[in-house]
């Protein structure tokens, strides 16, 4: 009878130790990466919500997000240079060079709008072009050559703009860019087939890795993925189409156009890291370079590529800032510029090691550094507490990684 007693007493506590596992084992398959860092966002939220109560407004919210679209799209091209365990330091100053030049053939050339942004764009991959060559076929450190990009490319925004120093924009194509809405409709259109298509994703995934008889995650783990960011993408949707004018004859609402060019391109380049040939040579080169040359990838041609693309995306950041600001100057690509987009991809869960992170961790670093910063010039506090409280979180998100880094290398999974 004591046995059974016994027996009876254990049972309960032995299921809820495995329904705990269980229940744990899923969150962490859910993205173990992207936890901490929403995680991190809920609490910033709350605090500058207690200490100003216009945080959290619809207003607020809109407008963070189009702050940070332009950083974010230069630090989904410092992701994918991280992936490969490389470095561009120039990124800050080809955005603000391809935005000079594009204002420079729009204004005072007289070039039709677009020809002008394309030419900015091109301007972008032209240098990635360049520096990208320089560093796989001439062997020069990525940091070195990217250094001397950030210095060059700086002079040449002095010379495109000319003595004036300052082009103000008028184009309505070029500020449209970055200060135009999605009609209503359309943009719950975009969120549903967002959503769809992420869905669709996932299910394609499962259905393969069945196929090839690989283990795969439990349909809980996949719905429950799909509600999360279901509820994510429609709330957001639904905070931006709340009129942001309330009280005045103009009403403005709507998905700003720089938030759907900037998530546009996470998922382009989610789909393109993690789907084709070309991500999994990017993996592979950043996880080890000498095993990736003995599978036959072609090495140079991946980082030459992968320059290309980080400098065009830093051209399409800065052409967005330029929209947004209604102007390219001297200071254009510069300050803070670098420091956000590299930070974004590290904070997000990007390794610095290389061979490890996502895409979007783009778009939940530039959540964290952007909430820290308009939560601070909410309460008006100084650029010197805003840089150090930055610097901050940065040094613990390298920590983390390093850390993690050293604990997979003692597991033999490094």
């Amino acid at each position: 009878m004591n046995s059974q007693n016994v027996k009876s007493q254990e049972t309960p506590v032995t299921t809820n130790t495995q329904f705990m596992r269980k229940i744990t084992s899923s969150l962490g398959q859910l993205n173990s990466g992207a936890l901490p860092v929403l995680l991190g966002l809920v609490l910033i939220a709350v605090i500058f919500q207690i200490a100003n109560s216009n945080f959290l407004t619809p207003l607020n919210l809109t407008n963070l997000m189009v702050q940070i679209s332009a950083v974010g799209t230069i630090s989904v091209g410092v992701v994918l240079v991280l992936l490969i365990g490389e470095i561009d330091l120039s990124i800050g100053a080809v955005s603000g060079l391809c935005a000079g030049i594009m204002a420079v053939l729009s204004v005072k050339q007289g070039l039709p709008a677009s020809l002008a942004i394309l030419t900015g764009i091109l301007s972008g991959t032209a240098i990635g072009l360049l520096q990208g060559f320089w560093i796989a076929k001439l062997k020069v450190p990525s940091f070195v050559v990217s250094l001397a990009g950030l210095l060059g490319w700086q002079g040449a925004l002095l010379y495109v703009l000319g003595s004036t120093g300052t082009v103000n924009l008028n184009d309505p194509l070029i500020i449209g860019i970055a200060n135009s809405e999605l009609p209503l409709a359309l943009g719950w259109l975009v969120g549903l087939l967002f959503i769809g298509g992420y869905a669709l994703s996932l299910f394609n995934e499962r259905r393969k890795r069945l196929k090839a008889k690989l283990p795969v995650q439990p349909p809980f783990n996949l719905i429950g993925r799909i509600i999360l960011v279901a509820i994510g993408a429609l709330v957001a949707i639904g905070i931006m189409s709340v009129n942001r004018n309330p009280g005045r004859d103009v009403v403005i609402q709507g998905v700003p156009s720089a938030v759907v060019i900037f998530i546009g391109f996470i998922v382009l380049f989610d789909f393109i890291i993690r789907r084709t040939r070309f991500g999994r040579s990017v993996f592979a080169v950043g996880g080890n370079v000498e095993a990736a040359r003995r599978a036959g990838i072609n090495v140079d041609r991946i980082r030459i590529s992968v320059f290309i693309l980080g400098s065009t995306l830093a051209a399409i950041g800065g052409i967005l800032a330029g929209s947004r600001l209604y102007a390219v100057n001297q200071s254009s690509g510069s300050g803070d510029v670098l420091l956000n987009a590299i930070a974004a991809a590290v904070i997000g869960g990007t390794s610095l090691f290389g061979g490890r992170g996502s895409v979007w961790s783009a778009l939940l670093g530039a959540l964290v550094i952007g909430s820290i910063a308009n939560g601070m010039d909410l309460l008006a506090l100084s650029a010197y507490i805003k840089f150090m409280v930055t610097g901050a979180v940065l040094l613990i998100a390298v920590t983390l990684d390093a850390y993690s880094r050293s604990r997979r290398e003692a597991a033999g999974r490094a």
